[in-house]
């Protein structure tokens, strides 16, 4: 298996996003009764095991429907409190750790590399790169050759801890000459990789405990954890030739752990929406106005408008007073689960869909977007 590196703004993310912008202003809730018949047309299509869809809002989620199987040829359905991996939309909490870090007065905004790393010596073309630059795929920086098959069968049952794992891929990527060019966009994990490494020195702590102290508990995520969700749960599909197969949870059925920060979450829908309401309703107590603006704010050059987990698009009605407004938007997928969000914060309205088959659920995902906003908007 290969790590998946889904950009931004794929085509389902996309297709949603230019629906959601094009939307006009949202009415009262939609009834739920109308959100239940778009998801039964989405999964009617066939395709995906499982599918499910979410609304949230300020106060959380508003509604979740889910269809399907756990997994192909199995004889237990989804429910609505199953876990869901959150695939690359990992990424936007790992920088929501950064800002929580920048508040807490142990980190900084625009932090070199040198200075997060203080024991390394980042090459002459990395001199003036910062983590925010990391989070913004703009450091230069490549998932090859690092991410190969070799690495990922090594990594496995690579003895050392997260901590280690992180800091030594740290190690060998920021001591060599970028692959890319710094400061033009290119997606990929391994930024995420350093970055979550980055956290683990400022706080003396794996990644993983850290959401679990800063993110998973101050906002009621009682679900969290990391990896394939165990049973009972769905089971990720893996898609060859038009057929799925389900894939047990394990090692196998999710990208090594060391690329945690870049992707391996999992959570109810209900719980990824208290995340997702923290950009609907003014940081929730748990972040600031200013890190909520800095989060949904790509950097000046040219597109595409990468912010810090997210990508960004600007919509006519997303605003206020007349003024266009930013949508938050990204796809995630470890090849055996897909997950899009869709979210506009000045208006309160955010879209999630997700199948447990990445190969074919991903076309039925995109589907129960558009229809959802449809939905939810008029």
């Amino acid at each position: 298996m290969t790590p998946f590196s889904p950009h931004p703004d794929r085509r389902a993310v996309l297709a949603a996003g230019a629906v959601l912008a094009a939307a006009p202003p949202p009415a009262p809730a939609a009834d739920p009764r109308a959100y239940d018949d778009q998801l039964d047309l989405s999964f009617s299509r066939g395709g995906a095991p499982a599918l499910a869809g979410m609304i949230v809002g300020r106060s959380g989620a508003t509604w979740i429907g889910v269809r399907g199987v756990r997994r192909m040829g199995g004889p237990d359905p989804v429910i609505r409190e199953d876990r869901w991996h959150l695939g690359s939309n990992t990424k936007a909490m790992t920088a929501a750790l950064w800002a929580r870090s920048v508040e807490a007065g142990k980190a900084s905004w625009d932090m070199p590399l040198a200075e997060a790393f203080p024991d390394l010596a980042p090459h002459e073309r990395l001199a003036g790169a910062t983590v925010d630059d990391l989070m913004r795929h703009r450091a230069g920086l490549l998932d090859a050759p690092l991410m190969e098959q070799g690495w990922l069968r090594t990594s496995r049952s690579d003895p050392r801890s997260m901590v280690e794992q992180r800091a030594a891929i740290a190690t060998q990527l920021l001591a060599a000459a970028p692959p890319g060019r710094p400061g033009a966009f290119a997606y990929a994990n391994v930024n995420y990789i350093i970055a979550g490494a980055a956290l683990e020195r400022i706080h003396g702590r794996p990644w993983e405990e850290l959401m679990g102290a800063e993110l998973f508990a101050p906002l009621g995520i009682t679900t969290g954890g990391f990896g394939a969700p165990a049973d009972p749960a769905p089971w990720g599909h893996r898609s060859a030739n038009g057929v799925s197969a389900p894939v047990a949870p394990g090692p196998l059925a999710d990208n090594p752990a060391a690329l945690g920060p870049a992707g391996t979450a999992h959570m109810t829908l209900a719980d990824y929406a208290r995340f997702i309401a923290v950009f609907l309703d003014a940081g929730k107590g748990w972040l600031s106005q200013a890190s909520l603006a800095r989060l949904a704010t790509p950097p000046e050059g040219p597109p595409p408008a990468y912010a810090y987990g997210w990508g960004t698009m600007r919509a006519p009605w997303a605003g206020r007073d007349g003024r266009p407004g930013w949508l938050l938007t990204h796809d995630g997928s470890n090849t055996f689960w897909y997950l899009s969000a869709a979210v506009a914060p000045e208006r309160g309205l955010a879209v999630v869909t997700a199948s447990n088959d990445a190969g074919r659920g991903t076309e039925a995902t995109g589907d129960l977007m558009a229809r959802l906003i449809r939905s939810a908007t008029t």
